[in-house]
């Protein structure tokens, strides 16, 4: 694992950085819109100190007693009460009521009273109120101007005001409430902010943005070098991840990611493995063309979030696996024809030594002779040393279990004719396992007898198995070739395997596999496997390499060895 930096050199984790953009965004956004609240109320505030001001100038000049007052020789006396009355009755700052010429008759400072107004007054002289904002004897302030009228005639003018510092005041008592709002939402946004990011966390693991990267580069890095089949479902068993190494084992594409298991057109028995809640380990399944081994493991935190599947191809390991059984079956019938050797030997010696020598020559040749011919005709009839070598020992162990193993005259294979493209290993699975299954059926029937037929007609190759066995139930004709299927009780390694290889052989060489009740009772099963032209197959074999003929020189050796050892072991009944 590779070193981590300490705590305060590392960079920060990405939620730490995500919490702080979030904090300075929320910060930016709550303060933008305190100062836009702040110019937008302090605008509201003089606008409103201007209808204010405005329909108190109105309203004292449209009152009787200003009009009266406004007639005598002294208005002063009369006004003077009257306007701080109102001020103190209007939350106004001022009240001024002066002559058409400007000259004020009242004023809340009664020093000033007889001097000029400060501010402008030609609109209302024209008849129309009108506010502004001027700077007069008490300072900035907000102020509208009536006219007093008389009739027609315009006897006076009134002026009210509100002071812009007691504007600013009521604007800082609503920004005070406005900022403790604004604190109130910032502190409330960092707390969820961090609740949510806390979150993030401990799925992120803390780490940065350059960790995350670093490992999304190693993941698909790890899925495209990785040759074993890797698929992850999520909790409805979709297809969420899909390596290399699983489209090529399961034969999808790109575009199963997304679809569920079981629309993707696997086999039943496959589909089944994928979709159980339960693990799987070391399963094996069979696809069209490939023999996989699947293991299954629920990824769990807290609740299902889906299954992590890894496939792994063992075709060519189960082929050798065949190949491995056939030999450790000529090796059993080796040890068992050198048991019956040693019998015979005595049986010779025996003979000698009570002065029976003439018996004991005959005795010796008549087994020699019947085991010579019994080689020669399977040699004869089917000259590809590897079909040979396997039909001997087959006709040996058959003949251990009380079964004849019959080569039927019609079959004829001579060497070189089969192709590259039909390897042995695939012969031996195809023919061995078809015998193994006719020799299970037809054990303990009466004249218990498998045939087998191997030929080749034009550009196909005939392989056809008989038995004596009791048959196949026609409702179970396609079942038979189901991995796990079997009419027999389970043994240790299991059972239903067989068939579900040959099936499996077959189609990958575009052939075909059948089965049917035999005319005198039993099964047979044919193959029909296309091949080249003869002419063609010929000049393949002709460019086979020394490796190809030392293992085929191989293959003969042990097919003689095995005919060698029958001629001590023919006098038991076995016939091929």
């Amino acid at each position: 694992m590779g070193m981590r930096l300490p705590r305060v050199l590392r960079p920060r984790s990405l939620a730490g950085q995500l919490f702080a953009v979030q904090a300075v965004l929320l910060a930016v956004v709550v303060t933008g819109y305190a100062l836009f609240s702040y110019v937008s109320d302090r605008a509201q505030a003089e606008e409103a100190a201007g209808r204010q001001a405005t329909a108190v100038a109105g309203a004292v000049a449209d009152a009787p007693t200003v009009r009266e007052a406004v007639r005598t020789d002294d208005p002063t006396r009369t006004l003077q009460p009257y306007a701080l009355a109102v001020l103190r009755d209007t939350d106004v700052d001022f009240v001024t009521i002066m002559s058409p010429e400007g000259i004020r008759w009242t004023h809340p400072d009664p020093d000033l009273i007889g001097e000029r107004f400060w501010g402008h007054i030609e609109p209302a002289l024209r008849g129309t109120s009108f506010t502004e904002t001027y700077t007069g004897t008490l300072g900035p302030s907000v102020r509208a101007v009536a006219p007093v009228r008389d009739g027609a005639r315009i006897v006076g003018l009134v002026s009210a005001g509100i002071k812009v510092e007691a504007i600013s005041a009521r604007v800082r008592e609503q920004l005070a409430a406005l900022l403790g709002v604004a604190a109130g939402a910032l502190v409330l946004g960092g707390v969820g902010t961090y609740v949510v990011n806390a979150r993030l966390r401990r799925h992120t693991h803390n780490m940065n943005a350059a960790e995350l990267s670093n490992m999304h580069d190693y993941h698909q890095a790890a899925l495209h070098a990785v040759r074993e089949g890797l698929v992850m479902l999520d909790g409805q068993y979709r297809v969420a991840l899909l390596n290399d190494g699983a489209r090529e084992l399961l034969e999808l594409t790109e575009e199963a990611v997304g679809r569920s298991v079981a629309g993707l057109g696997l086999p039943l028995p496959l589909t089944g493995a994928l979709l159980a809640s339960e693990p799987r380990v070391d399963e094996v399944h069979l696809t069209a063309t490939r023999v996989l081994v699947v293991n299954t493991s629920p990824v769990t935190g807290g609740h299902r979030r889906g299954t992590v599947v890894t496939l792994r191809d063992v075709t060519e390991l189960q082929s050798l696996m065949g190949e491995l059984d056939s030999e450790r079956g000529f090796t059993q019938a080796l040890r068992s024809q050198a048991h019956e050797a040693a019998n015979r030997l005595h049986t010779v010696v025996s003979l000698i030594e009570l002065g029976r020598a003439d018996e004991a020559v005959e005795f010796a040749t008549a087994e020699l002779e019947l085991a010579q011919a019994l080689t020669d005709q399977v040699v004869a009839a089917v000259g590809e040393p590897v079909l040979a070598a396997l039909l001997l020992g087959k006709a040996a162990q058959a003949n251990e279990r009380g079964v004849e193993l019959v080569v039927s005259a019609d079959s004829r294979i001579d060497d070189g004719l089969l192709p590259r493209s039909l390897p042995a290993r695939d012969l031996v699975t195809v023919l061995g396992n078809l015998i193994d299954n006719a020799v299970d059926a037809a054990q303990g029937s009466a004249g218990a007898r498998v045939t087998v037929t191997a030929y080749t007609a034009g550009t196909e190759l005939f392989v056809r198995v008989t038995d004596t066995g009791s048959g196949v139930d026609p409702a179970h004709a396609e079942a038979v070739f189901e991995r796990g299927f079997s009419t027999k009780p389970a043994g240790p390694g299991g059972r239903g395997l067989g068939l579900a290889l040959v099936r499996q052989t077959v189609r990958r060489h575009e052939g075909t596999l059948t089965v049917a009740r035999a005319e005198g009772g039993g099964a047979v099963f044919e193959v029909r496997l296309p091949l080249p032209t003869v002419g063609a197959a010929r000049a393949a074999a002709q460019a086979t390499d020394t490796t190809a003929i030392t293992g085929t020189t191989e293959t003969m050796e042990r097919a003689t060895h095995v005919g060698r050892a029958e001629r001590h072991g023919a006098g038991r009944g076995g016939t091929v």
